[in-house]
C-alpha cells in the first residue's frame, strides 16, 4: 500500500473513536465494532548485550544496586528492595552470606532530613543445576525492609545500605499512593507487560517516563532469562536452538542486567509485578519461581495470602488483585478462597474501582496463545463477573488487544474490559496471526497451558461460542487490536470514569493508539451483597 498506509490507518482509527467527551469514545457507546489494525511497526527484537553500559555493575563493594520500591497492601507503607556483592555464576561458587551485611533504610519527608530508620530481611538465592557443562549461579544479597507510618500522598526521600561499612546509596525519592476513597487516585498508572531488555523495551521504557507514571503495574514475563543457556548464549527461540538441553536453563545474570537497566525508574516509581511463565526457571529439586519470589517484595502477608503469586493492595480508591495463573486457581484452592475473602471484604464506597492483573489472557484473539488458561477463565470468570471487576490487564500474547465489556464471550455491560498488554519489547516475536483468519484456528486439544494441563473447552454449547472454537471473523467482544510494541496509561478521574490510552512506541510520545474512558455503571451493575458496605 506504500505512501496510503498513514491515512489508511488514520481513516481506520477515525471510525473507531466516535465523538463523545471531547472526541474520546465512552464505553457506554459500545459496544464497538470489531477494528483491527495492520500497520504495526514491530522491529527487530534484540536483546541488550551485556556489554551495554546500562546494564553493567556501576557500584563497589557492598554499595546498593537494583535498587526498587514496591507497594504494601496500604497507602502508608512501601516496600524498599536493593542488592549488595556480587553474583556469582560458574561450576564452583560459595553464597554470600546476608547476615553480613546489615538491611537499613534511613528515609523523611525533606532530602536533608532522613530522620527516620527501618530495618528489614536479607536472603540469597541460587539456581542449581546438576547436570555436566551447566553453569550454577548465585545472587547478590538482596535485601527487602518494609517503611511504615508514611504520610499518604506525599513525597519522600531516601538511602538504602548498611551505615556501618559505610555503604549507603545515593539518595532516592518516590510518592506514596492517596489514601482510599471515593474521589483520590493516583494520577497516572502505566501498564506494561511482556517487557524483556531488548531494544524495544529501551523505546516502551522512553515513552513511559515520558508520561509520568506515579505507579507501574507489569503483567509478567520480566527478564527473560529462561532464553539463554548459562553460558550466556541466547535465542529468540529457546525450543529451537537448544533441542538437547538436558533442563531448560536460564541464565541468571539478565535478571541483574534488568535490575540495573530498570532501577533509575524503578527506584522512584513504585512497581508492581505478577508472575508470567518466563519466571518459572525450573531448576534442581524441582524449585520453581525462585528469582521472582526472591528478588522483588510483595504485600502477600498484608493481603492475607501469604503467596507471591497473588495478593492485593489499594492505590487510593482502586483496588487491585494480583492473581496466579501457574499456582493453583480451582475452586477449591487457596487461591480461589483467598480471593472470595479478599473480594468480599472491598467496600466500593471507599474504593469504587476493582481491578484484576494476571499474566495469560482469558479474552484474545490472537493465535498464540489461543485459549490458553481456559480452565483459569472457568473457575474464576464467575467470581470476578459477581464482584464487578472493571478492569482485566494481562500480557503473554505479544500484542495489544482491547475487548469491549464482556462475560462468557458474550458482550456484557457489566462484564470487565479486558486489555491484553503484551506488548512491552520482548526478545520473541510479535504475534500478528489471529484465529479468526483463515487455517489460523488452533487444535483446541493443543491450546491447554503445558503448566497448569488439562482441557477445559466444554464452554461451547450455548451463546456466541455455540458450537464454535474459533470465530470466522473477528469476535464481537474485540473492540480493537494491533500488532505493535507499547504501553498503557491508566488515569482513574473520578468514581465511574477512567481514561485509558494505548501508546505505539513508534508514535510521539503524547500521542494515542488507542484511548477510551472506561465508565462504570455501579447503579446498573450490582456487586454481590457480601461486597457492599457494611453496617
Amino acid at each position: 500500500m506504500g505512501k496510503w498506509a498513514p491515512l489508511l490507518l488514520a481513516a481506520v482509527l477515525s471510525t473507531a473513536f466516535c465523538c463523545t467527551r471531547g472526541g474520546i469514545p465512552t464505553t457506554l457507546d459500545g459496544p464497538f465494532k470489531p477494528v483491527t489494525v495492520n500497520a504495526g511497526f514491530r522491529g527487530k527484537a534484540a536483546d541488550l548485550p551485556d556489554s551495554d553500559p546500562r546494564v553493567r555493575r556501576r557500584v563497589n563493594g557492598f554499595e546498593p544496586e537494583q535498587i526498587s520500591v514496591s507497594l504494601s497492601a496500604t497507602e502508608d507503607s512501601v516496600y524498599i528492595s536493593w542488592i549488595t556483592g556480587e553474583f556469582q555464576i560458574g561450576d564452583d561458587i560459595e553464597p554470600l552470606d546476608p547476615e553480613t551485611v546489615a538491611s537499613i533504610v534511613r528515609y523523611g519527608r525533606r532530602r536533608h532530613s532522613l530522620n527516620n530508620e527501618a530495618a528489614g530481611h536479607s536472603l540469597v538465592y541460587s539456581q542449581l543445576y546438576p547436570f555436566e557443562g551447566l553453569q550454577n549461579y548465585t545472587s547478590g544479597i538482596i535485601h527487602h525492609v518494609r517503611l511504615t507510618g508514611l504520610k499518604p500522598n506525599t513525597k519522600h526521600y531516601y538511602q538504602c545500605g548498611d551505615p556501618s561499612i559505610p555503604s549507603m546509596s545515593k539518595t532516592h525519592k518516590f510518592k506514596t499512593m492517596p489514601n482510599p476513597g471515593p474521589t483520590r487516585y493516583p494520577k497516572r498508572i502505566a501498564v506494561i507487560g511482556d517487557l524483556g531488555l531488548t531494544y524495544n523495551t529501551t523505546s516502551t521504557m522512553d515513552h513511559l517516563r515520558r508520561n509520568k507514571p506515579d505507579l507501574i503495574m507489569l503483567a509478567g514475563d520480566v527478564t527473560y532469562a529462561n532464553m539463554y543457556l548459562t553460558n550466556g548464549t541466547g535465542s529468540g527461540c529457546y525450543s529451537c536452538s537448544f533441542k538437547n538441553s538436558p533442563i531448560h536453563e536460564s541464565y541468571q545474570p539478565r535478571w541483574d542486567y534488568w535490575g540495573r537497566y530498570m532501577e533509575p525508574v524503578i527506584s522512584e516509581t513504585p512497581t508492581m509485578i505478577v508472575e508470567g511463565n518466563h519466571e518459572l526457571e525450573l531448576q534442581a529439586e524441582n524449585k520453581s519461581f525462585v528469582a521472582y519470589s526472591s528478588r522483588f517484595a510483595f504485600p502477600s502477608e498484608e493481603s492475607g495470602s501469604g503467596s507471591t503469586f497473588y495478593y492485593s493492595f489499594n492505590a487510593g480508591g482502586i483496588h487491585f488483585v494480583m492473581l496466579g495463573a501457574y499456582t493453583s486457581y480451582k475452586k477449591s484452592g487457596e487461591q480461589y478462597k483467598w480471593l472470595e475473602r479478599d473480594l468480599a471484604n472491598v467496600d466500593r464506597s471507599v474504593t469504587p474501582w476493582l481491578v484484576a492483573m494476571w499474566h495469560p489472557p482469558w479474552y484474545s484473539t490472537y493465535k498464540a496463545h489461543y485459549r490458553e488458561v481456559e480452565c483459569m477463565r472457568v473457575e474464576m470468570e464467575d467470581l470476578l463477573y459477581s464482584y464487578g471487576v472493571d478492569i482485566a490487564f494481562c500480557g503473554h500474547v505479544h500484542a495489544y488487544e482491547r475487548s469491549n465489556r464482556v462475560y462468557n464471550y458474550t458482550v456484557d455491560p457489566c462484564g470487565p474490559v479486558h486489555i491484553t498488554i503484551g506488548d512491552g519489547g520482548n526478545i520473541e516475536k510479535m504475534a500478528v496471526d489471529h484465529a479468526d483468519e483463515p487455517a489460523n484456528c488452533p487444535n483446541p486439544l493443543k491450546t491447554p497451558d503445558k503448566i497448569m494441563g488439562g482441557y477445559c473447552g466444554f464452554n461451547f454449547s450455548s451463546g456466541p461460542a455455540a458450537g464454535k472454537f474459533c470465530w470466522d471473523q473477528q469476535p464481537e467482544y474485540s473492540a480493537y487490536r494491533e500488532s505493535s510494541f507499547g504501553h498503557g496509561i491508566l488515569e482513574v478521574k473520578n468514581e465511574t470514569h477512567a481514561l485509558w490510552t494505548w501508546h505505539r512506541n513508534q508514535d510521539w510520545y503524547n500521542s494515542a493508539g488507542d484511548q477510551i474512558y472506561i465508565v462504570r455503571q455501579p447503579e446498573k451493575c450490582h456487586v454481590k451483597p457480601e461486597s457492599l458496605p457494611r453496617n
